[in-house]
């Protein structure tokens, strides 16, 4: 068993194909499908069930892969630990990131001093939901992901603090008021946004035992402005993710009460992060966003 193994296995089990691993590994499929077979055989079980389309895990295939991914990341850690004696000038850091608050907000700062500082380190960043990221995090398909706060499952570190707040067309009677409590935006359509904080707009509903006629769902932050703007929905975004626009074409409210926002960075184990990942937590850390 080799380490080449557990990433081709890795790669095959998270895109479902082999031909799409071995684009993404920059190898031949022969040399993928015989990876995996070599692996199968010296394991004695099926890690991936064949079909004509795709591949997908067997049922010990998905425990093993868990330990597979545990596996490289302790590998990758032992190479950054031995980069970090060398003064870091090689290595790699995997980041997942959501919505626009940290893709587009805070991602560019911290790397544009990260990379000055370490050019050397190798930095792959993966973009999906909030959802997904912590997925990607207990997967260990990535070594640091911003999420929003408080997570308990990770060791956490703040960053950021803004509000969630309502979004309406131009002309909608509620934007005469001040504020906007929850139960006002339950009478009409509303557009949940899953690139950003959709499950804490979902928790703030359920915590108060209402019920947003959901018409929409809007996988990018701006297909979610234009569907407001056009006065087809309302919505509830966080207002750090809004972009700077002149004269937007919907009207922003606050909550009432109001609803704070943390977005900060995770890791699975703080103990077990690389010293790349760690540099790149504390760089976070240090940078003034406003």
């Amino acid at each position: 068993m080799t380490l080449t193994q557990l990433e081709i296995f890795s790669r095959v089990a998270e895109l479902q194909s082999f031909t799409s691993a071995a684009n993404r590994l920059g190898i031949s499929q022969s040399a993928v499908s015989h990876a995996i077979k070599s692996l199968e055989q010296e394991l004695g079980v099926e890690l991936l069930r064949r079909h004509p389309s795709r591949v997908e895990l067997s049922d010990i295939g998905q425990p093993l892969l868990l330990r597979a991914r545990a596996m490289l990341g302790l590998a990758s850690t032992l190479r950054q630990e031995a980069a970090d004696a060398r003064g870091m000038k090689r290595g790699t850091l995997r980041i997942g990131s959501f919505g626009p608050t940290a893709s587009i907000k805070l991602l560019p700062m911290i790397l544009q001093q990260y990379r000055a500082t370490w050019p050397g380190i190798e930095v792959h960043i993966d973009e999906g939901p909030d959802r997904q990221v912590m997925q990607w995090l207990e997967e260990r398909r990535i070594d640091v992901g911003f999420v929003v706060l408080p997570e308990e499952r990770f060791d956490t570190f703040a960053l950021v603090e803004d509000q969630m707040v309502a979004l309406l067309p131009q002309h909608h009677p509620l934007a005469q008021r001040d504020s906007l409590r929850l139960s006002d935006l339950c009478h009409d359509p509303f557009i949940l946004t899953e690139a950003g904080s959709a499950e804490l707009v979902s928790r703030l509903f359920s915590a108060a035992r209402l019920t947003p006629d959901i018409r929409y769902r809007s996988s990018q932050l701006l297909s979610t402005l234009e569907t407001v703007s056009r006065g087809d929905a309302l919505t509830i975004v966080a207002e750090g993710s809004l972009p700077d626009t002149p004269q937007p074409r919907y009207v922003k409210r606050p909550l009432s009460p109001e609803v704070k926002r943390q977005v900060g960075l995770a890791v699975l184990d703080e103990r077990q992060a690389s010293p790349a990942t760690l540099a790149f937590i504390k760089l976070a850390r240090q940078l003034d966003y406003r």
